[in-house]
């Protein structure tokens, strides 16, 4: 649900979303999706912003619909809803994962070494 609500309020005083953000200490998309709904306004949160723009929570707040995602694991043949949500990341995306966390550990150690042989190279000054 769309908080239409606080989008007034924060034109109402010349905040942009990345004000906003900033002021939360999150990203700009990740305030835009709690003004579409997409993502729960905490309670700190709506504290926090109405005193940033200087209303009470009242006049900002907007409750949220709560609705279940439910995810249907086609591959089991289990269409029973659950409380458990499970993703599914293909394969070749956690092997290229491993591989990438491979070449930063390699990455890693090479800097070490190099870094141990600077601090020889001073101590011999």
């Amino acid at each position: 649900m769309i908080k239409n609500k606080l989008i007034t309020a924060r034109k109402e005083r010349n905040r942009t979303q990345n004000d906003m953000a900033e002021f939360l200490c999150i990203s700009q998309s990740q305030y835009h999706r709690r003004e579409q709904g997409e993502v729960r306004i905490s309670e700190d949160e709506w504290t926090r912003m109405a005193n940033f723009l200087d209303k009470k929570i009242e006049d900002i707040r907007e409750e949220d619909m709560i609705t279940a995602i439910y995810n249907y694991d086609n591959h089991s043949g289990n269409y029973s809803a659950s409380n458990n949500y499970f993703y599914n990341i293909p394969e070749f995306m956690m092997k290229n994962q491993q591989e990438f966390i491979e070449l930063l550990k390699l990455k890693i150690k090479q800097l070490e070494e190099e870094l141990e042989k600077l601090k020889k190279g001073q101590d011999a000054v």
